[in-house]
């Protein structure tokens, strides 16, 4: 695996590459104003009744709303508890001032005479969570689990048997990446994230709405969505990014610092220099398409809407079987919606089969696709007419939303 890191207006964009094949690619618009991850000493501003919500200020000049489910309380005997079970106005009252952290990420439109976008106030949350590279530590969390995400059995056992040797650490949720890791090195990062969360909780006084703490960038993001792979080289064209990989991996990662490459471009000033030289622009292109290719000669065909992404598997002048095309689908769907960053509800038009076993056969192929994402994927199964529903709950706004600006 190799990382490619590159800047673009002031937007930050680090694409992934396996064998020269784009699997990553993460994106920071310059113009974003609420990231990820983020974390707020916010004050309440008002309770909406019918949303059984909170709005709050975040830092003087972003607003966030705060769901009822997203809140947690302490109870008399200091257990985490989840709310929801009384209204949110029976906890929260204008004025107070909680700790939150964005659930979602907010860039503002431009809007013009011809188009008007509609403002979406991100997402808080009071469940307050680390991401490191093999661990993610949770602040309402007072004991060690696994990622609920990971679905092997095999490798959920070999997880549990882990757990037992973190003693000295509560509060983490392992990755599947902490599979081959020595427990030393997991101790060393579960400690590191509760030191930090510990200097975090310092700043959350006054009276006056802040942003504390930035979320992870795109480059963590990044480094840690592919901490499972075999990284080879990190390459990097300007040295405010080289530094800044350096400063993580040296906390999170210190076998990758030898990994970090600075790249001499004769047409380093260009825009995606770097991109051109690895040959990929093509492949990012592509990605702001509807129709994509399969190998065996098969296609795709994706569109999104505001409710739903919709994927229609085609033959085209592929001989092989349905279930062959199906499979080869199964795994670059599983690619396209983790690159273009597709989020919520997703259909797949796979093609038909009666037969349970083949069914069988192309579900177990997607789940396996779908371990790739970062993201949690459900499969839902097939409805009554034969299509498969998914859905995905994704970190940022879509590729489009972020970067199609460069590519439309």
């Amino acid at each position: 695996m190799d990382i490619l890191i590159e800047e673009l207006e002031g937007s930050l964009w680090v694409a992934a590459l396996k064998d020269g094949r784009l699997e990553g690619l993460e994106v920071d618009p310059v113009a974003e104003e609420v990231r990820w991850g983020s974390i707020y000493w916010a004050k309440v501003k008002t309770i909406n009744k019918a949303l059984d919500a909170a709005f709050l200020d975040l830092d003087g000049e972003n607003a966030g709303i705060l769901y009822n489910n997203d809140t947690r309380w302490v109870d008399d005997e200091g257990r985490i508890i989840k709310g929801g079970e009384e209204a949110i106005g029976k906890r929260l009252k204008a004025g107070d001032m909680i700790a939150v952290q964005a659930k979602s990420a907010y860039t503002p439109k431009v809007d013009d005479e011809y188009s008007s976008e509609e403002h979406k106030t991100p997402q808080m949350s009071m469940d307050i969570t680390l991401p490191g590279r093999y661990l993610i530590f949770c602040a309402t969390m007072d004991c060690n689990r696994i990622s609920q995400r990971i679905r092997d059995k095999a490798l959920r056992q070999q997880l549990k048997s882990m757990l037992e040797s973190m003693a000295d650490v509560e509060g983490c949720i392992l990755r599947a990446a902490a599979a081959d890791t020595q427990s030393d090195v997991l101790i060393r990062e579960g400690k590191i994230l509760r030191g930090a969360w510990e200097d975090i909780q310092t700043y959350f006084t006054g009276d006056d709405a802040a942003l504390i703490a930035l979320g992870p960038d795109a480059i963590q993001r990044t480094l840690s969505d592919q901490a499972a792979q075999q990284i080879e080289s990190i390459e990097i064209v300007t040295m405010d990014h080289f530094h800044q990989v350096e400063d993580w991996c040296a906390v999170f990662a210190p076998d990758l610092v030898t990994k970090i490459e600075p790249v001499e471009l004769s047409n380093a000033s260009e825009d995606f220099a770097l991109f051109h030289e690895r040959d990929i622009i093509g492949q990012i292109e592509e990605l702001f398409q509807s129709y994509v290719l399969l190998p065996c000669g098969g296609n795709l065909i994706i569109q999104s809407t505001a409710a739903l992404t919709a994927i229609d598997v085609n033959k085209g002048g592929c001989r092989d079987s349905h279930l062959g095309i199906n499979i080869q689908a199964a795994q670059e769907i599983a690619r396209q919606i983790r690159l273009r960053n597709a989020g919520g509800i997703v259909i797949v038009d796979f093609l038909k089969s009666q037969n349970k076993k083949d069914q069988g056969q192309l579900i177990a192929a997607l789940e396996e696709a779908i371990n790739e994402d970062p993201c949690t994927v459900q499969i839902h199964g097939l409805t009554a007419l034969g299509l498969m529903e998914m859905t995905r709950k994704r970190r940022t706004p879509p590729l489009d939303e972020r970067a199609g600006i460069f590519f439309t």
